[in-house]
């Protein structure tokens, strides 16, 4: 059907069917040296897969291909003919050190129906089936774990029907495939809207369709971690409402406990340039540095990314008539702000803050303070 689509496209816009610039692909050389790990996946249609993945922080290249079949070097007539047994999949170097396994995974979850087995939207057969293709232990276990949340998460009718087994060899596809979605922007946006992918994962996934994808997997990496190096956040024990009010300002209580909004340029941080962390006004657990605060025009406090991943926990927020993602502290609770997807690189997000929200401490008071372990940030 993607062939057919595309051929319709052609004879009534007359764009032509090949690219003839050739791509670069990454070697595992080359990627380890520059700290990248390999992922494997296949989602349906690896234009829109190769599309999806592209699109994520920290992920440098993906090379669309195809895998798990029986012959070897196949070509695209005859992967698509499903006489192979392949089926499209994607290669994904990504940097660990911005996204996890973990978060690709979930970006794969809400790419496509992990339930038909048989094909993949308008594409059918095995050879649009999808897959995870784990390349060693690590990745099996992550995808286990994935797979075992996403089926019990009641999400789907239907069991999942997605392919999990090693990888062996994978074939990177041919040229004009590769950046199809750049090279041939028309074609690709009428087969993938006709192909019912979007509308499908947009009533699958409502708002939950576009999270940070960097966030998950950090709390298995860092969260105990996080709260030992910082002095035991884990056992903090909110106080009362009477002590909050008794202790917190009138806008600090109204920010924190009833999820207020201060304004804009008018409180204390926007403009704060020194050195130092910024932590909950109740708690003092550390949520974002100065390092990476950024100037957003907004007129509150934004941020690239917190400290610690695990320290922050996203909400979606309704209110006001807009759909909007609410960040909260992890262990005390405190309404701090939103985020968004138009901050800077790498992690392309922005954190915008409530000042009332936050304890500023400067660099040279952490020793005194208690963050001790945080100077390394600094260095």
């Amino acid at each position: 059907m993607k062939t057919k689509i595309a051929a319709l496209l052609v004879a009534t816009a007359g764009i032509s069917v090949l690219a003839v610039a050739a791509t670069s692909q990454p070697t595992d050389t080359t990627a380890q040296q520059q700290g990248l790990k390999v992922a494997t996946f296949a989602g349906g249609c690896f234009w829109c897969t190769e599309a999806g993945f592209e699109k994520l922080p920290g992920v440098k290249e993906v090379i669309s291909g195809y895998t798990a079949g029986e012959k070897a070097n196949p070509s695209y007539r005859e992967v698509s003919a499903g006489v192979t047994g392949h089926t499209e999949a994607v290669q994904v170097y990504y940097d660990p050190q911005v996204i996890t396994y973990q978060g690709l995974l979930q970006s794969l979850w809400r790419q496509m129906d992990p339930t038909d087995g048989q094909g993949s939207f308008v594409d059918r057969g095995t050879q649009y089936r999808p897959g995870v293709y784990y390349h060693d232990e690590q990745q099996r276990n992550l995808a286990e774990q994935s797979m075992s949340a996403l089926a019990a998460s009641g999400r789907y009718s239907k069991p999942l029907a997605t392919e999990l087994s090693k990888l062996t060899v994978f074939y990177p596809a041919e040229d004009y495939h590769q950046d199809y979605y750049k090279r041939n922007p028309i074609r690709y946006r009428y087969y993938r809207f006709n192909s019912g992918r979007d509308q499908y994962l947009e009533k699958t996934w409502g708002d939950d369709l576009h999270p940070d994808f960097t966030r998950f997997g950090r709390d298995q990496q860092q969260g105990n971690q996080t709260a030992d190096k910082t002095g035991g956040y884990q056992d903090f024990k909110k106080p009362s409402d009477q002590e909050l009010r008794s202790t917190l300002t009138d806008i600090q209580y109204k920010v924190t406990q009833e999820d207020g909004t201060e304004r804009a340029f008018q409180n204390a941080f926007w403009n704060e340039k020194r050195e130092g962390i910024y932590v909950d006004i109740v708690s003092g657990e550390p949520l974002f540095s100065s390092r990476d605060k950024f100037k957003s025009g907004t007129g509150w406090p934004s941020f690239a990314k917190p400290i610690y991943p695990a320290s922050v926990s996203e909400h979606s927020d309704t209110k006001f008539f807009m759909s909007r993602t609410e960040v909260r502290s992890k262990y005390a609770d405190s309404h701090l702000g939103h985020v968004f997807s138009d901050g800077p690189a790498p992690t392309g997000l922005r954190y915008c803050i409530n000042s009332a929200s936050l304890r500023f401490i400067p660099k040279e008071e952490l020793a005194s303070k208690g963050y001790e372990e945080l100077l390394t940030l600094f260095e």
